[in-house]
């Protein structure tokens, strides 16, 4: 392959790295790979592909400017690898860091960047690995003039729904990543309700697998319709190929985490924007790792006798009664989820200047991720009606969802907590609901208290904007 013709590079050749790189050349654009391993190099045969043997082969592979997407863990490896690129950078130089960094660490990265004239983009990719094989998520932010001269590549690759690529430009500064970030919020909030969903069947009702495959295939339909929904009736199918029965009861009940998921609460709560469900979510797989802990919390603590029988469940429905009262508590807790999600980028955008085309995030997260569904549509006409809205629940459209969801999310909250069925994800979506529309009184006694104990002052609701602080009368 002769010099400086490759239109990108990749470096970091992993699961996604690979299947990025086999899309780009598929697309009949030129491409060299880089990896430490060359192990992962030799799995990869396309006539579009070159492999670099160095770092120096790599960079003079590619045309200029010189467009370098790396698909490293976040953190330090991406500041060890932008390192020993520095010294082959020349000014209108790109690089495209395609992996989940924070966003603190990408505005960092864009200012010591450009110190150099070398511009950075921090692009969101989301899609998993059959994603980045035929078409992600792609959520760009940066220098727009950077983010042109790459666009083609990225409409190449991005899903398509309605022959439209998911991907768009979404702002200034690590606007890519934030929203990527609150993409996985969102995703971790739908993972732990799905996962409170199947408990309520498999250990209130009693559920087999095969029951609750069909279950989740049915409600995988029409408004319902989402990705998360689809492989999850496909899990309880698999088989274990290492033992009689389904896989789904052999696996360990400890689930992980990356960490894009706690950075989304803690971004939550320096703005000051309530996102409950997705911060109990992020909490139960904290405790979920726990379980030589929650195993000995069980033996001095046993759940009440009626928890392990489905009949408490069943007192005033039937069986399918109360799976379709389940399937309409998850709808709304999803409604409620996503709500939570796009009030931050709202919040974030305001803050950081982002200025996010939030219709535009809603549209291009409908294909190719791993959070799109059918109530994303709703979502983006949402936002196309009202731009500025600053809640999801506020639009007439998604309240009238809410409205007749309410109730079975009553009913199903209430026989859970009386069977002593944990659903943590599903109550404070509830619990949160009741509060955002509550107008009776509760934080004034906090302001009370704080004045009380510390002089911090408060509002009267007769004197708004004025300070008052009060010397408390209490014995001694």
């Amino acid at each position: 392959m002769n010099q400086q013709q490759c239109e990108i590079g990749i470096i970091g050749l992993g699961v996604m790295g690979q299947n990025l790189l086999l899309n780009i050349a598929e697309k009949n654009r030129l491409v060299v790979g880089l990896d430490q391993d060359p192990r992962k190099a030799r799995a990869i045969n396309n006539p579009n592909v070159h492999i670099a043997k160095s770092l120096h082969d790599f960079i003079h592979q590619l045309k200029i400017p010189r467009i370098v997407m790396l698909m490293v863990p976040a953190g330090k490896p991406v500041d060890d690898v932008i390192s020993e690129l520095h010294p082959f950078l020349m000014e209108n130089d790109i690089i495209i860091d395609a992996g989940n960094s924070h966003y603190k660490d990408t505005d960092r990265r864009l200012i010591e960047l450009a110190a150099k004239g070398v511009h950075l983009l921090g692009v969101g990719i989301s899609g998993g690995e059959a994603g980045a094989r035929f078409g992600s998520s792609i959520m760009p932010g940066g220098d727009r003039l950077a983010y042109e001269h790459v666009a083609n590549i990225f409409n190449d690759i991005a899903a398509k729904v309605d022959r439209n690529p998911c991907v768009a430009y979404l702002g200034a500064g690590s606007a890519g990543h934030y929203v990527k970030m609150v993409h996985n919020g969102i995703e971790y909030g739908l993972m732990q309700l799905l996962s409170e969903s199947y408990g309520l069947m498999k250990y209130g009702l009693g559920l087999s697998n095969d029951e609750l495959h069909d279950i989740y295939n049915d409600w995988n339909q029409g408004k319902w319709e989402s990705f998360l929904l689809e492989i999850t009736a496909n899990i309880f199918k698999q088989a274990d190929h290492k033992s009689d029965g389904r896989l789904i009861d052999k696996i360990l009940d400890e689930s992980k985490q990356k960490g894009t998921g706690k950075w989304t609460s803690e971004s939550a709560l320096e703005l000051q924007l309530p996102t409950p469900t997705i911060n109990i979510a992020v909490a139960m797989r904290d405790l979920s790792s726990q379980r030589e802990e929650r195993v000995n919390f069980a033996r001095k603590y046993p759940a009440p006798s009626s928890a392990s029988a489905p009949a408490p469940m069943l007192k005033e429905w039937s069986r399918p009664q109360f799976v379709s009262k389940i399937r309409d508590t998850l709808y709304f807790c999803t409604i409620i989820t996503y709500a939570q999600g796009m009030a931050l980028l709202k919040k974030a955008s305001l803050t950081f200047h982002y200025d996010l085309p939030l219709k535009t995030v809603s549209t291009i997260w409908q294909g190719g991720c791993i959070i799109r569904s059918a109530l994303l549509k709703d979502i983006s006409a949402a936002f196309e009606q009202n731009p500025k809205l600053c809640n999801l629940l506020l639009d007439s459209n998604i309240s009238q969802k809410i409205f007749q969801l309410e109730m079975p999310t009553r009913e199903v909250v209430a026989a859970s907590i009386s069977s002593a069925i944990p659903i943590p994800a599903i109550a404070n979506s509830l619990l949160y609901f009741d509060a955002y529309r509550s107008l009776q009184p509760t934080a004034n006694l906090i302001q009370a208290q704080r004045d009380y104990f510390g002089a911090h002052t408060y509002e009267r609701i007769d004197e708004p904007q004025k300070k008052f602080h009060t010397q408390w009368e209490h014995s001694q």
